[in-house]
């Protein structure tokens, strides 16, 4: 069974520090390092300018019934202008930072620190896990080939409560690469898409391109958002936080399309 394989992964360490989003993946890792190591382990959210307040509470309300210690590390990113001006390779550097603040909690307690970087991920374009890495980070997911269904499957088994939540990624994801991201803007953005999650959607981004809102999601919604009464409330909505257009992007949603710009 591959939770046994996770937690006796944790029972060969003194203490466990763990990267904690609140999503499926390191909800999986932080209930895996609690099981094996029980007071030995913690779990850390990263609350910077980057992850709404929601996502905080439900980093908090998961690891509550994990029962895992969890505690908010606040840290400001927008101050580095290797994050602000939004390169490619953002996600290195935000990395660096945020795990330089964990490592250092980790230091005091003589633990080691683990994120949920999963066997899947390692097939996408994600310049954070250079910066994991180079730091020393340690990913058991991927260490032991577990993949996103895979993760799935144990967080069922757990009856987490997020087991079938989307992906979320930071809100840095919804800028266009260049476009330098601002505490405005990202209020902004996570504003819309609270309002959409509001109407019963689920899996989702609004890209941030100015004054314009390119909204993705699953072909089988979209008839959704066009439905009478749905489309008013949309575009009212996103004019109100300061757009001047609202598109929907005939696309779909796909995660990582800021990336389709790049070179291959």
């Amino acid at each position: 069974m591959r939770l046994d394989d996770l937690t006796g992964y944790f029972r060969g360490f003194k203490g466990a520090v763990v990267a904690f989003s609140g999503g499926v993946d390191s909800s999986v890792v932080a209930a895996a390092a609690f099981m094996a190591l029980g007071e030995k382990s913690v779990a850390v959210t990263v609350a910077s300018e980057f992850l709404p307040d929601s996502e905080v509470r439900q980093a908090a309300y998961v690891a509550g019934v994990i029962g895992i210690r969890h505690e908010v590390l606040s840290l400001s990113v927008l101050g580095d202008e290797k994050i602000s001006s939004n390169p490619p390779d953002r996600c290195y550097h935000c990395k660096k930072g945020d795990f330089s603040a964990i490592l250092e909690i980790a230091k005091e307690r003589g633990f080691d620190v683990f994120d949920g970087t999963n066997a899947d991920d390692a097939r996408t374009r994600r310049p954070g896990l250079k910066a994991l890495s180079e730091m020393g980070i340690k990913s058991p997911l991927k260490e032991l080939g577990i993949g996103k269904e895979e993760v799935r499957e144990i967080a069922r088994g757990l009856r987490l409560p997020n087991s079938e939540r989307p992906s979320s990624p930071c809100l840095a994801s919804r800028f266009p690469y260049g476009m330098r991201i601002t505490d405005g803007d990202l209020e902004r953005v996570g504003q819309a898409e609270e309002f959409l999650r509001s109407l019963g959607f689920s899996e989702f981004r609004v890209r941030h391109h100015g004054n314009l809102a390119r909204i993705e999601l699953p072909a089988g919604e979209m008839p959704l958002i066009m439905a009478p009464g749905h489309r008013e409330k949309v575009v009212a909505k996103l004019l109100s936080l300061g757009y001047n257009y609202v598109s929907l992007d005939l696309k779909g949603f796909r995660s990582g399309s800021m990336d389709e710009v790049l070179p291959s």
